[in-house]
């Protein structure tokens, strides 16, 4: 008996060849300069903002180049699979407007691409057409320690200070007879497969990461377990090889936690003789926690996950530029003298990442969003408001939909300027700041005129109603305001009664607060004319009037 009969006792279905399957995803047809990458997340927890953050930077690297950005799901480990976790992630990367070129969705029955399957536990049979090619070159053996038997080792490893891990003296069965593996098969012993390592751990290799430059590494001397023995599928670092060498993916990025994973990676493609994709390990993300600086927690930190950012109503575009100014330190140089260019337009670069961290400021965002939606038209913010309340606030989603014309005015208050304002962070604020517009908020809400005398409070709204008209010019009603306030003995002037209050009730300013909160219930509110030019002579008088009869 030799190693080819032990490979087919193993993979007595597998008849094609790695050459077969070379044949059958040929290299891409791409430009030169052309990048592939492939965002390809394991379904074993929802979408947080590293994944995104990587996400981002795939479809950029991909898209500026003229390449291919594909979605590649990774569920070989099944016993950890969270429900609804890969539908999240559809969700997420089409909500952000990054749909992949090529993917595969299970739940739509839907597949785009000539490199299929995309969903890792539907290339079972690829993967052991490779593994059963390494069993036969004798690179790949059959290994029978129990799950008691790894404990031992392990804990005998830890309590003597050694690495962890099966090699050297631990590597019990890599030089098991054939005979014997064929005879303890046949006999039905559990086992998995392992990779013969070949390298030797007290020598380096040189490797180039795009982003960290180059490192010296010791190289990978592990009987890494290649395929599982409960279901036959290949472990993460298997799939993996695999899968970017068929799918010819150019470009890989991921977080530096897998910088470790690197020796195990690189023996991998050069038992096969495969040329590795270009490696991109990008930094932790990190936030400031008071004076200290920490990594971002998916546990302690709502903004850590994505659902995070659209139960608030950020806009998509918004929280792309919040993360492209982490990903490269140039990007906000290059977005001041590229204002209207798609993201997609930056050439990204690995060498402006911060090696140390990339520091993630919610505050920033912030301002990002003000800022993105002010220069939004009327139209893109209802839109954007709409969507938001579909999903999030059914009731205020009923009123946008009756009163779509007059919501739009409401979201034009002082857009169309050279400076527009800035007061709408996302979407989910714009009903706190705009409700008192509406009568079936208003209507039953509590007007608390603060300090201000109730019985002058009276006199001034009832002699603002003698004068207000709906059709004055905004010149015409603020000069209105000022007549009145003489006759009430306010000044028209701010900066003469702070100087000498004594004969004034009080100051223009004041009367126009009590209009302000009579109309609004606030004190502060974008401008006071707009707002009253939108709701029109009968609902401001309406207001006015149930004010005077309380």
């Amino acid at each position: 008996m030799n190693r080819e009969d032990l490979a087919n006792l193993i993979f007595p279905n597998i008849t094609k060849t790695i050459e077969e399957y070379e044949e059958m995803y040929p290299k891409r047809n791409l430009g030169e300069n052309a990048k592939v990458t492939r965002y390809a997340p394991s379904p074993t927890g929802f979408m947080h903002i590293g994944n995104f953050l990587a996400a981002t930077i795939d479809y950029v690297i991909a898209k500026n180049s003229g390449g291919i950005f594909y979605l590649r799901n990774e569920d070989t480990d099944t016993s950890r699979e969270v429900e609804g976790a890969v539908e999240y992630i559809r969700h997420i990367l089409e909500y952000y407007d990054m749909k992949p070129d090529e993917y595969e969705y299970r739940d739509t029955n839907e597949t785009k691409g000539e490199y299929a399957p995309y969903i890792q536990s539907e290339r079972k049979e690829i993967y052991q057409t490779f593994i059963k090619h390494l069993v036969r070159e004798g690179k790949a053996y059959p290994c029978f320690l129990t799950q008691e038997e790894m404990d031992a080792i392990r804990e005998g490893q830890a309590k003597d200070k050694r690495r962890i891990g099966i090699y050297g003296r631990y590597a019990k069965y890599r030089d098991l007879p054939v005979e014997e593996a064929i005879e303890r098969i046949k006999n039905g012993e559990a086992y998995t497969i392992r990779l013969k390592s070949s390298g030797d751990f007290n020598r380096k290799f040189k490797f180039n990461d795009l982003a960290f430059g180059e490192m010296e590494l010791p190289e990978n001397d592990l009987d890494i377990p290649i395929m599982k023995s409960k279901d036959g599928l290949p472990t993460y670092h298997f799939a993996h090889l695999v899968d970017d060498h068929l799918m010819h993916t150019t470009h890989v990025v991921r977080g530096q936690e897998w910088v470790s994973s690197i020796p195990i990676h690189y023996e991998l493609f050069k038992t096969f003789g495969f040329q590795m994709p270009k490696y991109i390990h990008i930094p932790l993300i990190l936030k400031k926690d008071g004076d200290s600086i920490r990594k971002i927690s998916k546990r302690l930190d709502p903004e850590a996950r994505m659902n995070y950012y659209e139960e608030k109503g950020y806009p998509a575009l918004a929280l792309i530029e919040a993360i492209m100014t982490i990903a490269n330190s140039n990007y906000e140089a290059w977005r001041e003298g590229h204002p209207d260019a798609h993201f997609t337009e930056f050439t990204f670069s690995p060498k402006k990442m911060s090696a140390s961290g990339a520091l993630f400021d919610l505050d920033k965002l912030d301002n990002i969003s003000k800022n993105y939606i002010s220069h939004l038209t009327k139209e893109e913010v209802y839109e954007g408001v709409l969507r938001w309340s579909q999903k999030y606030d059914t009731e205020f989603y009923n009123l946008l939909t009756k009163y779509k014309d007059y919501s739009m005015k409401i979201y034009n208050i002082e857009r169309e300027q050279k400076k527009p304002r800035k007061d709408y962070t996302y979407y989910s604020e714009i009903k706190e700041k705009t409700w008192y517009m509406y009568d079936e908020y208003f209507l039953g809400s509590k007007v608390d005129f603060l300090e201000y005398d109730l019985e002058e409070v009276k006199k001034i709204l009832n002699c603002y109603k003698d004068i207000y008209k709906e059709e004055d010019t905004q010149e015409q009603w603020f000069n209105k305001i000022k007549e009145m306030c003489e006759e009430l003995g306010y000044a028209t002037n701010v900066k003469a009664y702070k100087e000498n209050p004594e004969p004034y009730k009080g100051s223009i300013v004041d009367v126009t607060n009590i209009i302000r909160i009579a109309l609004t219930t606030l004190t502060t509110t974008p401008d006071l004319y707009s707002i009253m030019q939108i709701l029109g002579s009968e609902k401001v008088l309406t207001r006015f009037d149930k004010i005077v009869a309380k």
